[in-house]
């Protein structure tokens, strides 16, 4: 069975404007609030393509109840650690012409909450996959990837991380099984601006070398690179007009794994898949 873990969800609250002004009551339209969180999408879209998956997460408050009955309405089963603060709410605010962001940082998770989490994984019987995604929430310290880590290594669950945290350059000493890092991620984490093919090859086969399995680079709407230390393969992304990023990384990484995980010889499918995603 397929797990996603999201530390630190969200619900997206997605809204259109006709301009945005300072001083003035600004008007927005057609709202969209969805169940959200990085390795949350990815169960969403593994459905999606008629693949199960459970999700494990950090929940609280109204907002925190109002994910997991949302996923639970979709089809796919939640196994949350509650927490007593509120999960959070981002806004994705289109004026028209660009998009504007605004990510807040999350709930509190404490240590027994974290304990609880890692132990609750350690007994799952059915794990074989584990895709972990997204940001660490208020409170969590980043040493909780390494106890993950070292939980799946003796479970031999295989891992597959997407998370955009300083972090990962040390995880990759774990051998995790893919890996999905973008452009501005390779930027921030290893310090390496990409600026052509060389450069991006290059990024490549240092992942490789530093333990990742498999790495999957997507670069937005320049495409996307798959390399798994014997071939390297290149997914053009076709021009759309841009209503909203938000999981779109997400997305194109559960696309990918639905057809990857169980069919290793329709990479090139997979891929596919994953840019029309």
């Amino acid at each position: 069975m397929i797990y996603t873990l999201t530390t630190n969800p969200a619900i997206d609250l997605n809204i259109s404007s006709n301009g945005i002004q300072s001083g003035v009551v600004n008007r927005t339209f057609s709202p969209i609030y969805t169940a959200n969180g990085k390795g949350i999408n990815v169960s969403f879209v593994l459905k999606h393509f008629g693949v199960e998956s459970r999700i494990l997460g950090f929940f609280g408050g109204f907002t925190g109840r109002y994910i997991v009955e949302e996923a639970e309405n979709k089809g796919v089963k939640v196994i949350p650690v509650w927490v007593d603060d509120i999960t959070r709410i981002n806004i994705f605010l289109n004026d028209g012409e660009k998009e504007f962001k605004f990510v807040n940082e999350g709930a509190f998770v404490s240590e027994k909450q974290e304990q609880q989490m890692l132990e609750g994984i350690r007994n799952l019987d059915d794990m074989t996959c584990l895709a972990v995604s997204g940001s660490l929430s208020k409170g969590m310290d980043e040493s909780f990837y390494d106890r993950l880590m070292e939980i799946c290594r003796e479970k031999k669950v295989k891992v597959i991380l997407d998370i955009s945290s300083l972090k990962l350059r040390d995880l990759l000493q774990y051998g995790p099984y893919l890996i999905k890092p973008n452009d501005e991620e390779i930027k921030s984490i290893f310090g390496i601006n990409m600026r052509d093919e060389k450069d991006v090859l290059d990024v490549m086969h240092m992942l490789r070398e530093k333990g990742a399995q498999n790495i999957l680079l997507t670069l937005g709407d320049r495409g996307s690179y798959f390399y798994n230390g014997k071939n390297t393969y290149f997914t053009s992304a076709q021009p759309v007009k841009l209503l909203s990023s938000a999981c779109a990384g997400d997305s194109a990484l559960a696309a990918f794994l639905s057809i990857w995980l169980f069919e290793k010889e329709k990479l090139e499918e997979a891929l596919k898949l994953s840019a029309a995603t």
